[in-house]
């Protein structure tokens, strides 16, 4: 009895079962999607993505355990020089399996399993963000409040003691001048 083993046998021996796996992994680093059963992509994408995190990490130690279960030097190359740098950014989830069609000969669920950071995009650009406002230091917040309480005698003036000229001037300052008038600050 199969109790609580994982893994699924697709009726082959562990040996044939291998070589599938093997094989369906050479070919989605090697052309990028490949079309097969919904159940081997499902099967096969774990082992795709061990293999791309290999390539991120791009020691010798690592270019050898791709190479025993690869089996091919065009794929390690490839999967080294140009699958690796092109998902550096994502942490995991390298494949995407979708759902296509049911084959006319069994009525078997396909799927197509791909590699999302396809050969020829480039990475994706950061979305550039509003800046974000932080809030003010302490300090600035209490030179820019006005100080509540009572006025100093000194500072409050009576508003009839104003002259009739300064109060000219400083509406003229209060209000907007036209746009032709207005000079650039240096």
């Amino acid at each position: 009895m199969r109790h609580r083993l994982a893994g699924r046998q697709f009726g082959r021996n562990s040996s044939h079962r291998k070589a599938l796996f093997r094989n369906l992994v050479t070919s989605l680093l090697e052309h990028g999607h490949i079309e097969t059963t919904e159940a081997k992509a499902k099967e096969i994408r774990g082992i795709a993505d061990k293999m791309i995190t290999l390539g991120k990490k791009g020691d010798l130690n690592a270019k050898r355990m791709a190479f025993s279960y690869i089996q091919s030097r065009d794929v390690v190359a490839k999967l080294f020089s140009e699958i690796a740098p092109r998902s550096a950014e994502r942490n995991g989830g390298y494949t995407r399996v979708i759902k296509s069609r049911v084959r006319l000969g069994d009525s078997a669920p396909m799927a197509i399993i791909e590699l999302v950071d396809k050969e020829g995009a480039a990475p994706k650009a950061k979305k550039e963000t509003a800046p974000v406002a932080t809030a003010p230091a302490p300090a600035e917040v209490a030179a820019e409040k006005p100080k509540r309480g009572r006025k100093k005698k000194e500072e409050a003036a009576p508003v009839e003691a104003a002259a009739p000229a300064e109060a000219e001037a400083k509406a003229e300052a209060e209000s907007p001048a036209p746009a032709e008038e207005k000079k650039p600050e240096e």
